[in-house]
């Protein structure tokens, strides 16, 4: 029997968002926006050497600035190119990038598993082959030259660069991966990549659990349904390596509590400027 229609029955609830962060990007956005924003990268790193070089710096040995510089063009780059392709399909929204709210209890039980599984990969890799090559790209970036250069090297290595590098693999390249073969082969696939962009900045012994690091940020981002754990979880391990190159120890807490604040401070600038719909 039909209820009159002044019977204001309440409406059943909102059925829980897909956790799958697959949209209608193309495939072959992916490895376009890579070569984009690669190829980009290295024509600005390129401009920002040569007028280095006019002003009288080196070539072949450049300074922090120039590598500095270099690098956050390069994390802008990225960001744009993945903006550029996301809208050849439709206008994209912060959202579709996954910047969008998620369930904080269940967001932290499977950001502790990611980060655990990393840490303990990495710790068992290191000791079946040995390795104790560590980073230097905190020194190249001269974080050791002045107080403003570790304030610079630390907003790149632990803001810029856990919101730029998430937002390009997590929620543009992996989505755009999904829709070819589904989210696990994706996540294969962006963790490979993820690994293989750090050939350069990173010893050699350490693409391998980086590129697991990037794997497990993927199915982060899949089961949270959030670009925001990723973030996080990158940002922390990034604030924790940057902590015990420089031989921290209490400073880490203060640097993931600073770091936190400039995050938030970030992305909820991006949440005012950019429109929610």
């Amino acid at each position: 029997m039909d209820l009159p229609a002044e019977i204001g029955l309440p409406e059943p609830p909102a059925p829980p968002p897909a956790r799958s962060p697959a949209n209608g990007w193309s495939p072959i956005f992916a490895p376009l926006a890579l070569l984009a924003g690669f190829g980009a990268a290295i024509f600005g790193g390129a401009i920002i050497g040569l007028l280095a070089a006019l002003a009288g710096a080196s070539i072949t040995h450049p300074p922090a600035v120039v590598e500095l510089l270099a690098t956050l063009l390069q994390d802008v780059l990225f960001v744009s190119s993945a903006v550029y392709f996301a809208a050849r399909a439709a206008r994209p929204r912060p959202g579709d990038f996954g910047l969008r709210a998620t369930q904080v209890g269940r967001a932290l039980v499977l950001m502790v598993g990611a980060y655990v599984a990393f840490l303990v990969f990495a710790a068992v890799w290191e000791a079946i082959l040995g390795l104790n090559d560590k980073e230097q790209v905190v020194q190249q970036l001269g974080a050791n030259d002045s107080a403003i250069g570790l304030v610079a090297v630390v907003a790149l290595t632990c803001v810029v660069a856990p919101i730029c590098e998430e937002f390009f693999f997590r929620g543009f390249f992996f989505p755009a991966v999904t829709n070819w073969r589904g989210p696990w082969t994706a996540a294969v696939v962006t963790g490979i990549v993820f690994g293989a962009i750090h050939v350069g900045s990173a010893p050699v012994g350490d693409l391998v659990p980086l590129a697991f690091f990037g794997f497990l940020l993927c199915l982060l981002r899949w089961w949270s349904g959030s670009l925001y754990p990723c973030i996080a979880v990158h940002a922390i391990n990034n604030c924790v390596a940057f902590g015990v190159s420089e031989h921290w120890h209490d400073q880490i807490a203060v640097l993931l509590i600073a770091v936190g604040l400039g995050i938030a401070a970030t992305l909820g600038t991006v949440a005012r400027v950019l429109p929610a719909q």
